[in-house]
């Protein structure tokens, strides 16, 4: 067993020594400009571009003319909401629903439309996490032009009901955009049955480069059309101008097939392995809360949260193990998980969470020693908290006075 022990893999993933293979000859030997359509070094570039995006597509269900693409997920949920915000938003209305948990690359283009007139409704998710069709459909107004909202949530792995809120925005004739960031090459997907019309991926959250990822756009049944963000040359259909990552797309098609074959085997063991940490830890502590649906999430993700321990403490304890509290994009604050405190989750639990996130490398050994070295950090942190003695007493902490200074 290697250390340090890598269970953050909804930060990122390592990439597959298969994917940098398939990378290297576009560093230096086949070097061309996708776009240089007059010599054979732009021919050669173009045709391995062409590859990427029907790997891509055919991993999600979509057509290869679909796939337009980005540096990242990011810029894909910028581009999808507000591209399709400025496209519709004169014609149909400006008001645009997501979730309070989404990840930030959601929410902050939702805060800067609002700045620009735009009206967002940002839906409460329950404590399951888990957004509905009907909580969607209660939110649907006669201006309501986009619905933003992520398949599997990044913190505590839950799914939301993506195809029946597609079906929903079919119906009533409304953009649905869907950042599908954790979900790619995780689960088997499909946007054409999902009722998807924009969906936002990233290469590096499924073993591929990173500085990559792509925005998927529905071609009929409706065409969906987006105004440019970035403007200069006209690339990807005059969506996203600049010049290809041809190396990088290389790779992420290359990530893409290898989860197409591989992906279905993956989240059966890892599924496994996610049980065996979860039920290791709860059957040896209590003050021990899995946070989210347990029935509808993703099966590498596990958020725990264990009451009377701080999580920067139990991240110091275990070390030699790479977790993480909070969203790794916003983790360097010591605010309490958003995520968590949108589900009606305590400041108290939200700051005692750890997210395991397991990978296509972590092996039932590291698991083990996972829980093992989680249980005796918890049970070292609980023996110093004053507040663990008060329960142990029997104290109901919640009715406490504490006095002021």
């Amino acid at each position: 067993m290697k250390f340090p022990i890598y269970l953050d893999h909804n930060a990122t993933t390592p990439m597959d020594e298969r994917v940098l293979e398939a990378m290297m000859p576009y560093f230096c030997e086949k070097f061309g400009n996708s776009a240089s359509r007059n010599h054979a070094f732009g021919w050669e570039a173009e045709k391995a571009v062409d590859l990427a995006r029907e790997q891509v597509a055919d991993l999600i269900g979509a057509d290869a003319k679909e796939i337009i693409w980005t540096s990242g997920s990011t810029e894909s949920n910028n581009l999808a909401i507000k591209g399709a915000a400025y496209m519709y938003g004169a014609r149909k209305g400006k008001h645009i629903i997501t979730a309070e948990h989404e990840h930030k690359a959601t929410l902050d283009p939702c805060k800067r439309l609002e700045k620009e007139g735009y009206e967002v409704t940002y839906l409460d998710p329950p404590l399951d996490g888990v957004i509905t069709a009907e909580m969607v459909k209660d939110a649907i107004r006669e201006d309501t032009v986009l619905v933003s909202l992520m398949w599997a949530n990044n913190e505590i792995g839950t799914i939301n009901e993506i195809p029946e809120i597609g079906k929903l925005c079919k119906d009533k004739d409304i953009i649905f955009h869907t950042d599908a960031t954790q979900m790619v090459g995780k689960l088997p997907i499909n946007v054409e049955e999902a009722g998807v019309d924009l969906l936002s991926a990233s290469g590096h959250k499924f073993y591929g480069p990173k500085g990559v990822g792509c925005l998927y756009v529905r071609r009929r049944r409706p065409r969906v059309r987006l105004t440019a963000i970035i403007d200069g040359g006209g690339h990807e259909r005059g969506m996203r101008s600049g010049t290809i990552n041809v190396t990088g797309v290389v790779g992420m098609g290359a990530a893409a097939a290898l989860c197409k074959a591989e992906m279905s085997d993956d989240a059966i063991r890892l599924g496994n392995l996610r049980n065996k940490l979860e039920s290791t830890i709860t059957s040896q502590l209590d003050g021990v809360a899995i946070n989210g649906a347990l029935d509808k999430r993703i099966p590498h993700t596990s958020n725990i949260s264990f009451a009377w321990v701080e999580g920067e403490s139990l991240m110091m304890a275990i070390k030699e193990i790479a977790v993480s509290s909070g969203s790794a994009c916003t983790s360097a604050s010591l605010e309490p998980s958003y995520v968590l405190k949108s589900l009606g989750i305590g400041d108290d639990l939200a700051h005692s969470s750890l997210r395991f996130g397991l990978g296509r490398r972590t092996t039932e050994e590291e698991i083990e020693y996972t829980a093992k070295k989680v249980v005796e950090g918890v049970k070292k942190l609980r023996d110093l908290s004053p507040l663990y003695e008060m329960h142990l007493e029997g104290i109901d902490l919640s009715t406490v006075e504490w006095a002021d200074h």
